[in-house]
């Protein structure tokens, strides 16, 4: 929308008394349309649940994967949208690698992973798991509408998004199109050049007025498959110091495990095992605690 001398409203700084085109300028600000914001998309979902980091290989997919198995053991209806769209690894920690999405009617039919456990990734419609994504911004969009409006998901307690590292195009995406955001999980290590990160990303969803649910530190420590004795790898500690630092809940640490790692590349989700080790201990405490933030 410009006025009558042909400036945006951002143009005019402001001045707007004497303008004859204030009064629409105003209405332009109120209404998100006017600025080319999509609406909503139609999903019957109390809760969306991002989670997210500032950088890559911190464990946020294993954290996405636990979390939605562990609100399914609770009996809550949970989707899984794994919008990592160059990097899709959901699929393979859920054990679906290489299937692929299927239609009926005008809906897309998500892979079933429990009776109340469903799952839609861009790795499923893809030809082969070794296929590149080669899309620029709107096409990102485009496909993350569809994940929203034409996937058949039902009613859904709680929607799980997974987020690739970093504050860009999916992210913003979600956020415009998905309702219901409950909030953002963030998930680091402990050591400074994750955790530096980690407050961009905290910082980025507060900007948007998106509560922080809490802080996740992964591979807090490394729990020896000899002797069962702990070594701090990555360090200890830095997840909480941002959490105290942002104020905002410290949802705990989760030690690197051999076991854990397995569990992702077998497609069997460690919050499912039974045991007494350490890390199953930890695991199970982040997801309790953070299923105490999201209901509270």
């Amino acid at each position: 929308m410009t006025n009558e001398a042909g400036n945006t409203p951002e143009e005019c700084n402001g001045v707007c008394e004497g303008c004859p085109s204030a009064q629409q300028c105003d209405s332009d600000k109120k209404d998100p349309k006017a600025k080319g914001l999509p609406p909503k998309a139609e999903i019957d979902v109390d809760h969306v649940i991002l989670v997210l980091s500032g950088k890559g290989g911190v464990g946020k997919s294993t954290v996405a994967v636990n979390l939605s198995f562990a609100l399914s053991a609770q009996g809550y209806n949970v989707g899984v949208l794994d919008l990592d769209i160059h990097g899709p690894n959901i699929p393979k920690m859920l054990g679906l690698e290489g299937q692929h999405l299927a239609a009926m009617g005008k809906k897309i039919q998500p892979l079933r992973v429990t009776g109340n456990l469903s799952v839609v990734s861009m790795a499923f419609l893809l030809p082969s798991i070794s296929t590149p994504v080669i899309w620029r911004g709107p096409m990102k969009m485009s496909a993350i509408s569809q994940f929203l409006n034409d996937v058949d998901w039902g009613h859904l307690d709680y929607l799980v998004v997974d987020l690739p590292p970093g504050t860009g195009d999916e992210a913003l995406s979600i956020v415009q199109l998905a309702p219901n955001v409950r909030g953002a999980v963030i998930v680091t290590t402990p050591q400074e050049v994750a955790t530096m990160d980690a407050m961009k990303a905290a910082k980025f969803v507060e900007q948007l007025n998106i509560p922080v649910l809490g802080i996740v530190e992964n591979m807090s420590g490394m729990i020896c498959p000899h002797c069962g004795g702990e070594v701090d790898l990555f360090g200890k500690g830095g997840g909480k110091k941002i959490a105290e630092d942002l104020k905002v809940p410290f949802l705990g640490a989760i030690p690197l495990d051999i076991e854990m790692r397995k569990a992702g590349d077998e497609g069997r989700p460690f919050i499912i095992r039974r045991g007494d080790s350490p890390t199953w201990k930890s695991v199970d405490a982040v997801m309790t605690e953070l299923i105490r933030v999201v209901e509270g």
